[in-house]
């Protein structure tokens, strides 16, 4: 493959320097130099300096290269304008021609596959025995072609799975649109193997993976697969159905959101803000105009609501919780979130490629600037030292200048959204952390059994039909009593070796995860995850905290009654 210019009307290249001498502390072995007349210097960069001196270094290395590796062009020039846009920031990015795809497939809420969630399981010495079915989605291709919890997949399109982790076989099952993924799968019920052929198909990756009742009166919102074309279509369908079903008081989770489409985020902060309120100001380089976001909604939702955030709460999801503070409107329930206060825009280049250039700073509608500070150009610290990695036992203290909420709340700059009620997750050690992956593979093998009736004693937890979805979990589906929990013990001691003091040490870990498996074999894996949701320390103390969102949300209404203009008659 012969080298190829590209877009430097972009000024794309300029970081080869960069790249190539910035390491002064590698051991390094070199031959003599032949003499060569001194270069001029020329006294400003400009486009053909940079593209002269591209060629000039690709020339070098494609004559001259005699590494290991085998040379990629389009790795090279992908590396170069990724570690030149990082100089700038570090959110702005490039996608070749197959990453700007996948990017654009993100952002549609949607994947190309067979729409099902797969899962291995391994034998008493750890070796991965199979990959199996743990549940299909509803009207995905898998769910019509009838795959079931716990059919083994033992290839796919003649490429033998047995032995090979969930990821190598996932890799096989997603393809294009309208090819075909055929199957050999051996029953879980019954031990037959059968051939399925299934032509892949846009499978629905939902924005909010779960909504239902908590309780009674109080809806939930998981709202962590980013903002997407659909997250508002959505936000109002599942908040119709919430309000149908008698929610008065809402919490929307924002946890392990990355953020997404800034518009999204804007509109869902209109359904809560009265017409007039700003979600965002969006600040661009000199001689750029400012543009202000304004709510347009004259009947907003008056329901209290508390917003989750972690650390992994970021950018779209940060312009939401970060207006809905600002504006007393929700009460901020978790961590201190990620600190991504820029804005980028896609802008299309050649061959098939994208920069995600940064644009614009945006500001909360109390003047917070969020954007934690990037200036050492140290992109490891950046995403763990200071990001989703900091130190779980720092204490979370104000960033730069102060501001005020509607109510006259202390709210700082610099440093993402502050929680008005800090509470960390319940976290375990690695040690504990060995210990429950251990005790995985005995419950998967004990589930399958129990599922498909083989436990004498414990036929009632037989599953036989296709997964009823959309149904809101109930204390009375699947409780884990005490004659299962000991079938378990006896047969993780019998078949895994597990000891039971050692399940017993972690019952609670165990009797969570049977209870997900049997609720993912009969209602599917997005209502599992209210299984999960009961054992959530964070979720816990939202509700607790309702009562303090809605007097924080009357008194704001308060403060706005009191300063609005009055109609003269």
């Amino acid at each position: 493959m012969k080298a190829r210019s590209i877009f430097l009307n972009a000024a794309a290249l300029v970081v080869f320097s960069v790249a190539a001498f910035g390491q002064s502390t590698a051991v390094t072995t070199t031959v003599e130099l032949p003499a060569r007349a001194p270069a001029k210097v020329s006294s400003a960069v400009t486009p053909e300096v940079i593209n002269r001196d591209l060629r000039e270094a690709v020339t070098i290395i494609q004559e001259n290269y005699g590494g290991q590796k085998s040379l990629d062009y389009n790795q090279v020039f992908k590396a170069s304008i990724e570690s030149m846009l990082h100089t700038l920031d570090p959110h702005s990015n490039y996608f070749d021609a197959k990453d700007f795809e996948e990017f654009k497939t993100d952002q549609s809420s949607r994947y190309y596959g067979i729409g099902a969630t797969i899962g291995d399981m391994s034998d008493p010495n750890g070796k991965v025995v199979a990959t199996f079915i743990k549940a299909t989605f509803d009207g995905a291709p898998a769910n019509r072609a009838g795959l079931r919890y716990g059919d083994k997949i033992i290839s796919v399109n003649g490429e033998n799975t047995l032995g090979k982790p969930y990821t190598e076989v996932r890799n096989l099952l997603r393809g294009k649109k309208g090819t075909v993924a055929k199957l050999v799968i051996e029953r879980l019920g019954t031990g037959k193997r059968e051939t399925v052929e299934i032509v892949r198909d846009a499978v629905r990756q939902p924005s909010i993976r779960e909504a239902y009742m908590l309780k009674p009166g109080v809806g939930y919102l998981k709202m962590d697969g980013g903002f997407t074309q659909t997250t508002f279509m959505e936000f109002i369908a599942d908040m119709r159905s919430l309000k149908a079903q008698g929610m008065q008081q809402l919490i929307i989770d924002l946890r392990d959101n990355g953020g997404g489409l800034v518009g999204q985020a804007c509109r869902v902060a209109d359904v809560f803000l009265t017409e007039g309120q700003t979600v965002l100001t969006q600040k661009g380089r000199d001689g750029t105009p400012v543009q202000r976001y304004d709510s347009q909604n004259p009947t907003p939702d008056r329901s209290p609501v508390v917003i989750l955030v972690n650390r992994n709460t970021a950018s779209a999801s940060e312009i939401l919780a970060g207006a809905m503070q600002d504006h007393d409107r929700a009460l901020i329930v978790g961590e201190g979130t990620f600190g991504k206060g820029l804005v980028q825009n896609p802008f299309m280049v050649d061959y098939g490629g994208m920069l995600l250039l940064t644009i614009a700073k945006y500001t909360t509608p109390s003047g917070r600037l969020i954007q934690r500070d990037y200036s050492n150009g140290d992109l490891y610290s950046y995403y763990t030292d200071g990001g989703s990695f900091r130190n779980e036992d720092e204490v979370e203290k104000p960033h730069g200048p102060e501001s005020h909420t509607d109510t006259g709340r202390a709210v700082y700059s610099g440093g993402g959204i502050t929680p008005d009620v800090s509470v960390k997750p319940n976290m375990i050690t690695v040690a504990r952390d060995r210990v429950q992956r251990s005790l995985l593979s005995p419950i998967s093998a004990f589930s399958f059994d129990l599922i498909a009736g083989r436990l004498k004693g414990m036929e009632s937890y037989k599953v036989d039909r296709p997964i009823m979805f959309d149904h809101d979990l109930q204390a009375t589906d699947f409780p884990i009593n005490e004659e299962l929990y000991n079938a378990f013990k006896a047969y993780a001691a019998s078949k895994y070796k597990i000891k039971a003091a050692v399940a017993d040490d972690e019952r609670e870990f165990v009797q969570r995860m049977l209870r997900t498996e049997l609720v993912q074999a009969a209602y599917g894996a997005e209502t599992s995850y209210q299984v999960f949701n009961e054992y959530d320390n964070q979720i816990a103390k939202a509700l607790e905290s309702l009562p303090q969102a809605k007097r924080l949300s009357l008194d704001a209404m308060k403060v706005r009654a009191a300063t609005t203009p009055t109609e003269q008659k």
